[in-house]
């Protein structure tokens, strides 16, 4: 379904790389590809596993300057969390935080559902040299409009990366801007979806008079 009307380019300044999941790909509510085609610096690669970072890119990279998307448990004690934050490997957030954020070359999205997602985590070990990050969005997603998600906190990958970029970079208009094609999508699904005709009379079968027809005793 084209949304391509809604599509702006945007010039992200921190480099997005949507790994996803062979599986996600034929989802018709997917968003990896949205958030390739408005993201200029962006990539989306389709598979189970790669070697590192290095091949995919096809350049040498810092992998302290790349973040991964986290899909473990965050032990914060309950403290207030902010919007991003980095863990260690135990998920305990770490004090500099702020400091690794604005120094990331790039961010790390895992395309799929959650047992998908946990599955490119496990069969890509090279994702434990990245930064570890966490986000605490405090917006409900577009999705629900359309399906009910396993968690509260659940966004779609788009969402997720125009959220991180976002902040990352200090500018809502990011997301704002990057949201407008799944907003679209949403909208034309809701119109296609055809609503339920009322049975006519023909259809409806002969009438059984209050007392008469139903189970014999």
């Amino acid at each position: 379904m084209c949304v391509c009307e809604a599509v702006q380019p945007i010039d992200n300044g921190v480099f997005l790389l949507i790994l996803q999941h062979p599986q996600e790909k034929r989802e018709n509510l997917g968003t990896a590809q949205i958030a390739h085609l408005q993201f200029a610096n962006s990539m989306v690669k389709v598979g189970l596993s790669w070697p590192g970072l290095k091949r995919i890119l096809g350049r040498e990279v810092d992998p302290k300057r790349w973040g991964v998307l986290y899909l473990g448990p965050v032990k914060d004690g309950g403290a207030p969390r902010p919007e991003v934050a980095v863990v260690d490997k135990d998920g305990q957030p770490l004090r500099d935080s702020a400091d690794i954020l604005e120094d990331l070359e790039g961010v790390i999205v895992l395309d799929g559902t959650w047992s998908q997602a946990k599955t490119l985590w496990w069969r890509n070990a090279w994702l434990l040299k990245c930064r570890r990050i966490v986000l605490n969005p405090q917006f409900r997603s577009l999705y629900g409009q359309a399906r009910k998600e396993p968690r509260r906190d659940s966004v779609s990958t788009l969402e997720a990366g125009a959220f991180l970029l976002s902040r990352l970079e200090g500018d809502q208009t990011i997301m704002d801007t990057a949201l407008k094609p799944f907003s679209l999508l949403l909208k034309k699904l809701r119109t296609r979806r055809p609503r339920p005709t009322p049975p006519s009379a023909e259809d409806a079968g002969p009438a059984v008079p209050d007392g008469e027809g139903g189970d014999e005793a």
